[in-house]
């Protein structure tokens, strides 16, 4: 089977997708990848591209063809806005020259945000004559609104128009969440919808192949940990206050793992308030990141309180589940019944900070041994219900399907 990957994101930015495209070239599957220029998520392109210009590169035996694109920057709605364009426009003009001449059964676009990514999908869709699968991990214009990007009813309103466009047009709709489900289909008109949720680099659930970097607050203690984006729609100022109200208890520390938007504001915060017991330890490449949350005492999963996140499963509850470490999430809806479903930890409501200190005392008071019976429930959940390989070949059900229904007279 020939498919053409499209996806603003791709290696050496750390997105599933790159364990995806792995486990289909390793499946027999011949694999293009549409993308841009790796700038996530410093805002800068990383070392060894630049910005303008196509390139071609060949990893891990798949094609990868990257277009153009402006840098997302720092703290700036505007430099992310243009971004999100810039791919689209770049994929419009430039996917197809770069794409000459190569045929493919079958289109799968991965799609966080922006949504807009797919209509250069839509386009190479028509031209090589395939059909269109979208991947959706974001639900727009719901998440504009809830992230503070977009305020204005109208432009929320033509954005919508837009999504049931994009949806309408396209062969077959994958969501990452169960209740992903009618949101999708009332904006599709009919377009068939499917339950594909997320999984890890399998590094998460396998023994550590690297070194783990030395991170003091991770040696003794009870550290609270948390890994990812620090943004808005993290809500990390509940981290914040969270730490404020435990700063009495010595033994319990906040170990803050990422980038984002956010996270300036939280370093000031930091010395503003004297809060000793957060620590906030940056980014580390993903291979490292398994064997640090191991270290943990609890992981730490956070949202805002936003009606959208209701509906949200963050990867990391999958990847906490993954290295069998107690969860603690501070979040509402699909992910919060997860963790409690799963018996992998304890759920308390979004972006309340004496609930969440609560819980990190009631974590702190249980024995050892009941806590790694949390670690080992998400464990046992995480190979039931999210492993990777399974995963990959539903995906490949799912390609075949499109390409006979295409087939067929």
């Amino acid at each position: 089977m020939r498919v053409l990957v499209l996806s603003q994101y791709y290696w050496p930015e750390g997105f599933q997708i790159n364990d995806v495209v792995r486990s289909l070239v390793a499946r027999g599957t011949d694999v293009d990848v549409l993308t841009g220029k790796p700038n996530y998520p410093e805002g800068a392109v990383f070392r060894g591209y630049r910005a303008w210009g196509c390139l071609v590169e060949k990893r891990e035996g798949a094609n990868i063809y990257r277009v153009p694109l402006l840098p997302r920057g720092a703290n700036s709605a505007l430099r992310l806005a243009m971004n999100y364009l810039s791919f689209v426009v770049a994929g419009l003009l430039c996917g197809p020259w770069l794409l000459r001449g190569r045929r493919y059964d079958c289109i799968f676009v991965y799609a966080p945000s922006p949504i807009l990514q797919v209509l250069p999908a839509l386009f190479l869709g028509w031209i090589k004559r395939c059909g269109v699968i979208v991947w959706v991990q974001d639900l727009w214009p719901d998440s504009l609104e809830a992230t503070g990007y977009v305020r204005n009813p109208r432009l929320l309103r033509v954005v919508e128009m837009l999504v049931r466009v994009i949806y309408r047009n396209t062969d077959l709709l994958l969501v990452q969440s169960h209740a992903f489900v009618a949101p999708v289909t009332q904006l599709a008109a009919g377009r068939p919808v499917a339950y594909l949720p997320n999984s890890v680099d399998p590094v998460f659930y396998n023994p550590p192949t690297v070194p783990v970097p030395e991170i003091t607050e991770l040696n003794s203690g009870f550290p609270v940990v948390f890994a990812g984006n620090v943004g808005a729609a993290q809500a990390v100022e509940t981290i914040v206050e969270a730490a404020t109200l435990l700063m009495g208890h010595a033994h319990i520390r906040f170990v803050v793992f990422g980038q984002g938007s956010r996270l300036n504001w939280m370093m000031a915060q930091v010395e503003a308030l004297g809060l000793t017991n957060l620590h906030l330890a940056g980014r580390f490449p993903v291979e490292t990141m398994p064997g640090l949350l191991r270290k943990a005492a609890v992981l730490l999963v956070t949202l805002a309180d936003e009606p959208i996140f209701r509906a949200t499963v963050p990867n990391k509850i999958q990847a906490y589940m993954a290295v069998g470490r107690p969860i603690l999430a501070c979040l509402n809806g699909e992910g919060a019944r997860l963790v409690v479903e799963s018996g992998a930890g304890i759920a308390v409501p979004a972006q309340d900070a004496r609930r969440l200190a609560d819980a990190v005392l009631q974590l702190y008071a249980m024995a050892q041994d009941a806590r790694d019976r949390l670690g080992e429930n998400g464990r046992r959940y995480f190979k039931a219900n999210f492993d990777h390989d399974q995963l990959v070949d539903q995906l490949l059900v799912h390609f075949n399907s499109v390409l006979q229904e295409r087939q067929s007279p």
